[in-house]
């Protein structure tokens, strides 16, 4: 896969596997994890991307970043750290 059909997807999981702010049945804000979407796919690129490191990227955005905390948080995270590390054993 190239990288903007790799980005979409990785924005995609982003939008379905971890919204944090509950954000993806907002067609206006489609967008909203797009920067943290460009880093994941960095680190896919990079071929520095486990699913904990993944992981705990997307938990610090949500923690340190957006200020959230909640019981689900770690499981979102996780779930969609496995979803986009998946994407390199796809190459």
């Amino acid at each position: 896969m190239d990288r903007k059909a790799n980005r979409a997807i990785i924005r995609k999981i982003l939008l379905t596997e971890w919204d944090p702010i509950g954000v993806s049945d907002i067609p206006e804000a489609q967008d909203e994890y797009d920067a943290y979407a460009d880093t994941v796919f960095g680190m896919l690129a990079n071929q520095t991307a486990s699913v904990d490191a993944i992981a705990q990227y997307l938990f610090k955005i949500a923690t340190e970043h957006m200020g959230l905390s909640y019981p689900e948080l770690t499981e979102r995270c996780d779930k969609a750290a496995r979803a986009v590390a998946a994407l390199q054993s796809d190459r």
